[in-house]
């Protein structure tokens, strides 16, 4: 055997042989347990970066585990191939999107292939395939027929350069994250699906996902945001008509301190206020210039104007003046709320701004707090400590009492009831932009919106289209809008709005169970795979993608497509990769320079204190550790790495650095030591080899360090498994085998036993690290003397013969120091413990002859002899 490692050529081996066998196509077997291990799918951007590395292989470890495990494994990989970034780069490199795309998928595959990921190649989709996307039309026809699909107006933020919808994520500092035009609120008409119907159960279920991280789970309850509250109107006459000013609120308790009410811009009685008043008018304008993100207004300076409208109180008849608010949506809730600046922190900062009343109606049950109307105190928010104060016939009472006793009357009346309601909002589907998915309707002036009929599906993105960044390029395409009515056969336009990209990745899980399927959108195949057993992907996706996915799930469930209630059984959100930043101040910007283009110096703890630019030697300042992004240029190229060390190296640091959950410090010593392990245990494995091959292990004629070896086999071997199969914990699973590799280098024994011995080490040693690094472990298994693929080779089981132990080492104390260590029978008495660890000769040199006061015993572990 070569005692050189040289990881490209067994590498590229190690790839063709697995491809040849179609070692890991998934073929679905009733008979089997099954193991569906599913990484969040890439957007093709053009190259893998090291967060891609890090998801995939955690992936791809645990699927080659619980393939030596005996499960029946489908581990598939696609593409979330649909997005701006592809127009982005049609404008600035004047390709097509779907050159750029299709030519993205195919380097990032064999990115995906050279890492020695096992995807079951067969089951590949791409999202922006008509193939794909023919069923997501299919699909949104069906829930369009039961009204879980519908189109309504709705406040967006718009860019008005680019004429288009932009997400909360895309308007940074209020400007169009593209071509920085400042985003404008703006209300058009969109697509929907009632995410709402589905909100009780989408909260109640997350009780039912033991497997998933509580973080996660609290993150989509906070989402979802049930509460229990009262809906109650405000009267008031409005050019001679009765009228009824609705509004929401959890603490009904506190209703007799409402001094005046705040309606959205967007809202009538806003609307009607400002056609006789340029002042508000304006104001309304100009609230128009801000987003509709919830984070965007609670940073937003609050601002508002008076309407000259009055409502009444429904309890207690007086007037309540109405604001209008640049802080409150229409989109939420009723798009008004009731103003109690008391008792709630946004509303007395408002009313302290404008002048407004403000009444105390809630006061502690004791202690000695004393109400301020200049300072704003936290406490007032408590509802556990107050009761009703200034508050008439409610004086006294607690805050359910309170509720329940204002609910009643304002039932009474005809003006509210209790009521629960989400946070949650219908989901907005709907684009503004070419590559997407087409939604599949017709609008006809005779008969209305018209679904494609679904023989004419799919509604197929045509690809002759001009995109100038303004704009849907599909509505300048009459080829494209100008149709036929299915219905009437009169003229007709089609809807130039695409899907949201999220609804293709909401149900993507789904179709790789039946992804050549031509004929239907999922088949019984689904029902064998689903639900995913194992999902991993980032925390950054723990509530749209994973909340839509799981809405979508139940959606396809209830049409009888799929049947369990939940998507993933199981979630594993990885962290993040997180290296050092480098950069220099130019006119007033930070200009970043990756960490391959500067020297860096590092204290005695490894902590990067100074760099200087390799080409002009100067020196850069050091930033933070943060994560890998193109905007602070501190990636590493994985394929880079690859090229110099090999995918089995990368694939071990990123597996050894951290935990799964934990941020990955980037370090290039770090993957130095891992080339070193690898380069080692080859070595380990090459002496061995060329010194013949050892005869049978005879158990009964093993010696004390025989005997010991191999019980540190197999204690690591129960470890390993434990900490792959069931803690996730690959670190602690890698420093196992790393510290029995040592051991076995220690083990110098050359007898025939001695040598069987460390055959076994061996072998185990690969088949423990061949989930991880699978390619070295192919040729070392095939070196030690194995004709077996090991990706196919079933996952070792430990000898409980092997874990007897004859004697025990113990640790021996004087003064609770360590002066020395004694081997024992492990059923040693305590009396010849004592009488072992006093005649130790280094001990006996610490306690000079001195009779031992005391002696502790601490069994398998210690004895601490106190003179």
């Amino acid at each position: 055997m070569d005692e050189h490692y040289q990881p490209s050529v067994i590498e590229a081996e190690a790839q063709r042989l697995w491809e040849e066998q179609g070692v890991f196509r998934a073929c679905e077997d009733p008979s089997r347990e099954k193991y569906y291990c599913l990484s969040m799918f890439p957007y093709p951007s053009g190259r893998l970066h090291m967060g891609h590395v890090r998801n995939y292989t955690i992936g791809d470890v645990l699927a080659r585990f619980q393939r030596m495990q005996g499960k029946n494994v489908l581990q598939p990989m696609g593409w979330d191939a649909f997005g701006l970034p592809a127009e982005n780069a049609a404008l600035q490199k004047g390709v097509h999107p779907a050159d750029w795309t299709y030519d993205n998928i195919a380097y990032m595959k064999d990115q995906l292939k050279r890492l020695g990921f096992g995807y079951d190649w067969e089951r590949e989709i791409a999202t922006c395939d008509p193939a794909y996307y023919r069923w997501e039309q299919w699909f949104f026809l069906r829930l369009l027929e039961k009204g879980l699909a519908y189109r309504k107006t709705a406040p967006v933020n718009w860019c008005p350069h680019d004429q288009t919808v932009l997400a909360n994520e895309q308007v940074v500092d209020g400007c169009c994250w593209r071509c920085d035009t400042k985003v404008v609120r703006k209300e058009i008409s969109q697509w929907f699906l009632r995410i709402t119907a589905y909100a009780d159960e989408l909260l109640a279920e997350l009780d039912q996902l033991p497997g998933w991280p509580e973080q996660v789970r609290t993150m989509q309850a906070n989402w979802i945001g049930k509460s229990h509250g009262v809906r109650f109107a405000f009267p008031y006459e409005l050019d001679g008509k009765q009228e009824l000013l609705w509004v929401y609120t959890t603490r009904a308790d506190t209703l007799m301190g409402v001094t005046f009410c705040v309606v959205a811009p967007e809202h009538p009685l806003a609307a009607h206020a400002a056609r006789n008043n340029p002042e508000l008018a304006a104001f309304i304008r100009e609230c128009e210039q801000s987003g509709t993100a919830e984070a965007d207004l609670a940073t937003l300076e609050k601002k508002g104007m008076p309407t000259g409208i009055s409502v009444t109180h429904p309890l207690t008849g007086e007037q309540v003046p109405v604001w209008v608010g640049n802080y409150v949506l229409m989109g939420y809730g009723e798009g008004a709320v009731m103003a109690v600046p008391a008792h709630d922190e946004r509303d007395f900062h408002f009313a302290h701004k404008y002048g407004l009343p403000i009444k105390q109606v809630i006061a502690p049950r004791a202690g000695d707090w004393t109400f301020s109307d200049q300072t704003w105190q936290d406490w007032y928010a408590d509802k556990t400590i107050g009761v009703c104060v200034n508050s008439g016939k409610y004086d006294g009472l607690s805050y359910e009492a309170a509720v329940d006793a204002i609910a009643a009357d304002l039932s009474a009346k005809g003006l509210g009831e209790k009521q629960v309601q989400f946070r949650l909002r219908d989901w907005g589907i709907s684009r503004q932009r070419y590559w997407g998915a087409p939604i599949p309707v017709i609008y006809c002036p005779d008969c209305g919106t018209v679904p494609v009929p679904d023989h004419q599906l799919p509604v197929v993105l045509p690809r002759e289209v001009e995109i100038t960044g303004t704009g849907s390029p599909l509505a300048r395409l009459d080829s494209f809008v100008q149709v036929d009515c299915p219905k009437c056969g009169g003229k007709a336009r089609r809807e130039t709005d695409t899907f949201d990209t999220f609804m293709e990745s909401s149900w993507y899980f789904a179709r790789y169970a039946s992804a050549d399927n031509a004929t239907a959108m999922l088949d019984q195949r689904a029902r064998y795979w689903l639900p995913v057993d194992q999902y991993i992907g980032g925390i950054e996706h723990a509530i749209l993608h994973l909340l839509y996915a799981r809405f979508y799930h139940k959606l396809l469930r209830d049409a009888g497509l799929v049947h369990c209630d939940e998507p993933f059984a199981n979630l594993l959100t990885q962290g993040m990769v997180v290296a050092p930043t480098f950069y220099r101040e130019e006119h007033g910007k930070k200009v970043y320079f990756n960490p391959a283009e500067v020297d860096a110096r590092s204290d005695d703890k490894g902590r990067v204190v100074g760099a200087v630019l390799k080409a002009d030697g100067a020196p850069v300042r050091v930033g933070g550790s943060e994560k890998m992004s193109k905007s602070k240029n501190n990636g590493v190229d994985p394929e880079q790495l690859v090229e110099r060390y090999g995918a089995d190296t990368v694939r071990l640091f990123t597996m050894f650095a951290a935990p799964p959950e934990q941020s990955l410090e980037w370090s290039d010593a770090g993957v130095e030591g891992a080339f070193r392990f690898l380069r080692r245990l080859w070595r380990q494995v090459a002496a061995h080899v060329n010194d013949g091959p050892p005869p049978p292990l005879d158990k009964e004629k093993l010696d004390g360090a025989q005997k010991a070896l191999r019980r540190q086999v197999h204690e690591t071997l129960r470890k390993v498994g434990d900490d792959l199969g069931r803690r996730f914990t690959f670190n602690t699973a890698i420093a196992a085998t790393m510290e029995l590799l040592n051991a076995v280098q220690r083990f110098e024994d050359a007898s025939p036993q001695g040598r069987a011995v460390r055959q076994e080490a061996l072998e185990l040693i690969t088949l423990m690290l061949a989930p991880i690094v699978p390619h070295i472990c192919e040729r070392l298994w095939r070196e030690l003397g194995h004709a077996e693929t090991v990706a196919t080779l079933p996952w070792p089981q430990v000898d409980p013969s092997a874990l007897v132990q004859d004697t025990l080492e113990l640790v021996v104390q004087v003064n609770g120091k360590l002066r020395g260590k004694i081997t024992v029978p492990v059923d040693a008495a305590q009396e010849a413990i004592q009488a072992a660890a006093l005649n130790d000769e280094n001990v006996r040199r610490f306690t000079q002859g001195k009779a031992p006061r005391k002696i502790v015993v601490v069994p398998k572990r210690l004895v601490n002899i106190v003179v």
